[in-house]
């Protein structure tokens, strides 16, 4: 295990040492953890980024896509417990 120092002003101590005490960790648990949650977040988010460029490099090589609108109504019917028929991608006009 390796070791990292990091510089951090007395009030923003003082802001984690009251955090870490209320949550009933160590001052250190809670810097860690919050490093790990922080990573976690920024993998998560890089994963979806990821995701996002290759549906929209496939959206962009078959010219299809939903409809915001159509989307839109299907998504509030399904958070209505409505039925609903799932929209289909179409060619978009280039």
């Amino acid at each position: 295990m390796s070791m990292t120092t990091i510089r951090i002003d007395d009030e923003l101590k003082a802001r984690v040492t009251l955090a870490a005490e209320r949550a009933g960790k160590t001052t250190h648990g809670f810097i860690l953890e919050a490093i790990c949650r922080t990573v976690e977040d920024a993998e998560l988010e890089d994963g979806f980024h990821q995701l996002a460029d290759e549906r929209w490099q496939k959206a962009q090589a078959n010219g299809k896509a939903i409809a915001a609108e159509d989307m839109h109504a299907y998504l509030v019917a399904r958070a209505q417990g409505k039925p609903a028929k799932r929209p289909r991608a179409r060619k978009v006009a280039r």
